[in-house]
């Protein structure tokens, strides 16, 4: 972690990281494209479902990420058991706030479901596949911890292993139980519910094999002195990016309802291939934060800057690769997931517009993990907040009553764009106050 060469140990971190995004989203995109054939309320519920999914992996990656960060500056400050200890109550925390939230989502289902966003026609395929989300809750929060854990020790790949065969196995298991057993969206529910269960123990078994660094244990949970608000504070960026990103979503969902069930299913299809695109520099920069974590802890700024610039330009240029290529096929894009002439008209507009913004994320993203795995959860924190809630939800509730649909489009492209300008800013900043090494 201080030895090797950046670019070399960024790219080695970074391959697990963006092999399982991508698989992932493939996932997700597969999956958005099997319900497709089931009509818009069908591909609707899934995007209704999906804001939601992400705030339950949100309190995986709160927990993950900042019980992650502190592992990592402790193991570069060479001391493992104090890492361990975090590791261990970050993890069974997670799984107990998992199952915290399953228990109270099932007891006031149907309110959740039309509080999300759904429509009356859209709620009866929401709640098939919810149901099986919320079963798999604890798993999911808790995977996302271990996975986070296991990034910020450097061991990506043992991480990738976990997610990907859960990920492999929703593909596989998505037309089975939907159009082999005739389960329709609640096919698509249990094949997610069986992958996360699926990810959740082999990642468990790697800890419990002793392939890893900290060891995960009851006897290690300690929240007192601070520990779990230290963890919480570490991980609250993660956590107001996917918890405010998704209640926007349910904003956008809403919103867009009023324009039918075509307008909900096309702003999620968009939202996914966004996401997807998103991902490639996502991955990058999560091989980026163990770097910088470690050798932030290890004192060692010079390669913590080195790391930075590295992450940023690798994560613009493919993003730009991508971007260019899905920008001139949009409207083909789009008729993938949904041959409705209707959605593909709002969803190509949406999706070009989404594009361009993309082109000014990478800053803030890598900026944001800056701060946030060299122990400044306060400004990431901030970061995390414009991005995904202060620019984003205004923008989507001024927009929408001032320019229908066309400004639902438009809210997360300007919100992406204003985000730039003060990234820049905290940026500049934080170069210019940490030590030279």
């Amino acid at each position: 972690m201080t030895e090797t060469p950046i670019a070399k140990l960024i790219i080695t971190l970074s391959i697990p990281t963006i092999i399982n995004m991508l698989v992932t989203n493939i996932y997700n995109l597969v999956d958005t494209a099997f319900v497709g054939r089931l009509g818009n309320s069908a591909s609707g519920a899934v995007g209704i479902v999906f804001g939601y999914m992400a705030i339950i992996q949100a309190v995986g990656f709160c927990f993950g990420q900042g019980g992650g960060s502190i592992s990592s500056r402790l193991l570069g400050a060479k001391d493992a058991d104090k890492a361990s200890v975090t590791a261990s109550t970050a993890f069974f925390f997670a799984l107990a706030f998992g199952l915290v939230i399953s228990v109270f989502s099932f007891i006031y289902l149907d309110p959740l479901i039309m509080a999300l966003g759904s429509t009356e026609t859209i709620a009866p395929y929401a709640r098939q596949y919810i149901i099986y989300i919320l079963i798999a809750s604890p798993f999911m929060t808790a995977s996302f911890t271990m996975n986070n854990v296991l990034r910020y020790e450097g061991k990506a790949a043992i991480g990738m292993i976990g997610l990907l065969a859960g990920s492999i196995l929703n593909i596989v298991g998505d037309p089975i139980f939907m159009f082999g057993l005739k389960m329709g969206v609640a096919g698509a529910g249990l094949s997610t519910c069986l992958s996360q269960i699926t990810s959740f123990l082999i990642l468990l078994s790697m800890f419990l094999r002793g392939r890893t660094t900290c060891r995960l244990s009851l006897r290690n949970v300690h929240p007192g002195k601070g520990l779990l608000a230290a963890i919480i504070a570490a991980g609250l960026p993660s956590l107001l990016r996917q918890g405010l990103g998704s209640f926007a979503t349910i904003i956008l969902n809403s919103l867009a309802g009023v324009y039918g069930d075509e307008a909900v299913a096309a702003m999620s299809i968009v939202t996914r291939i966004s996401f997807f695109i998103f991902s490639i520099a996502l991955g990058v920069g999560q091989g980026f934060q163990p770097v910088s974590a470690f050798n932030y802890g290890a004192a060692k700024y010079d390669r913590v800057r080195e790391g930075f610039k590295f992450t940023l330009i690798i994560g613009e240029s493919l993003m730009a690769v991508a971007i260019i290529a899905m920008f001139i096929n949009s409207e083909n894009v789009i008729g993938l997931f949904r041959n409705d002439p209707r959605v593909i008209e709002i969803g190509t507009r949406a999706l070009r517009l989404q594009l361009v913004s993309l082109l000014f994320l990478p800053l803030s993203m890598v900026t944001e993990m800056l701060f946030q795995s060299s122990g400044h959860s306060a400004g990431a924190s901030i970061l995390s907040s414009l991005r995904s809630g202060v620019f984003f939800i205004p923008a989507l509730l001024i927009l929408a009553r001032t320019r229908g649909l066309a400004g639902i489009e438009e809210a997360q492209p300007l919100a992406y764009f204003l985000t730039f300008f003060p990234s820049l800013v905290f940026c500049i900043w934080f170069m210019k106050k940490m030590p030279r090494s």
